[in-house]
């Protein structure tokens, strides 16, 4: 395990599994049960250190959301399907723990594991209390402050220049001015502080589910084989070509592949994913093929017929050149 993230603490609101060895939970009956169990359908982190790695999963309302890794030198973010595939079914080594917080908080911690910090100005000293805080005041400063030791991470959220909610790893008896002095007291300054900046930070993104995504890939490997089947050979080289050409546009495609390269995760919204998905398609059956007497309505027909309702919910239909109604 990395000495930068051993011993990382976030704050918590409430404790729902206090820092365990993983081997004496399932993970997977674990998130099963935050999403079932009404007690447990709350905001909250799942944090995991793994021999070689960090992982946090996100949820809210119980569902997994979102999920990020740090690989002992920075932090990205990860695919949840991906995210569960490195946690082994009977881990011998690693720990796991529960803790309920606010979206607000889960947006911070997010934010600071995903966007660059605003840098500081060269002539400021930020760990020192009586230039940080008259600075901040000086500048109207709106957005989020984090503050760190000894693998204590701390969150406070700044309006016009002063802190108007604080998320303290700390103990939650003490008020929030007694919580921050206490991060800049001298016993704390004395050991590594780190304090850095960003603008509000946007809510919590949330991935697009694994299950979609795997029925979008699904769908796109069925039009590239139904294609062939009729006698398109050349449909594989269209495909990636219309991959290739979308990219820019839509990065999320880079999760998909058809000319046997290993598809990548897909990080990505359910709104991005299915814009992604839709303008493959469009490009793909505007040129692949014969527009007249109904092609392309009836292959996408046939094709999504299974899982029509999963599509329709998505919006799938809706960004498709052709009605399938």
């Amino acid at each position: 395990m990395p000495a930068t993230v051993a011993g990382l603490r976030y704050p918590r609101s409430r404790v729902l599994l206090p820092r365990t060895r993983l081997a004496y939970v399932h993970l997977r009956n674990l998130l099963h049960d935050a999403k079932r169990d009404r007690s447990a359908r709350v905001s909250a982190y799942v944090a995991i250190w793994l021999p070689e790695e960090f992982l946090v999963l996100y949820l809210q309302r119980g569902e997994l959301v979102n999920a990020c890794t740090h690989d002992g030198k920075d932090f990205h973010p990860l695919a949840i399907g991906a995210a569960l595939e490195k946690v082994p079914a009977e881990p011998e080594y690693g720990e796991v723990c529960f803790h309920e917080a606010d979206d607000d908080q889960l947006s911070c911690m997010y934010t600071t594991q995903t966007v660059a910090p605003i840098p500081w100005p060269a002539e400021l000293r930020a760990t020192d209390p009586g230039a940080l805080f008259p600075y901040l005041m000086a500048t109207t400063f709106d957005g989020l402050v984090e503050i760190a030791s000894e693998g204590e991470v701390n969150y406070l959220l700044f309006r016009n220049g002063a802190a108007h909610t604080g998320y303290l790893s700390g103990p939650s008896s003490v008020t929030l001015v007694n919580g921050v002095s206490r991060l800049f007291d001298r016993e704390h300054r004395a050991l590594h502080l780190n304090v850095r900046h960003w603008p509000v930070s946007e809510p919590l993104p949330i991935q697009a589910p694994p299950g979609l995504v795997q029925a979008y890939r699904d769908l796109a490997t069925s039009l590239v084989l139904r294609l062939v089947a009729d006698g398109r050979d050349s449909a594989p080289a269209i495909a990636e070509h219309a991959r290739v050409t979308l990219i820019t546009s839509h990065p999320s495609l880079d999760g998909f592949s058809f000319n046997g390269r290993t598809p990548r995760a897909v990080v990505a919204d359910a709104e991005a994913l299915t814009d992604a998905i839709a303008a493959f398609i469009n490009e793909l059956l505007w040129t692949a093929t014969d527009q007249e007497g109904g092609g392309p309505e009836k292959l996408l027909r046939e094709l999504t017929h299974e899982r029509r309702h999963l599509f329709h919910s998505a919006g799938l239909f809706d960004r498709l050149s052709w009605k399938l109604g």
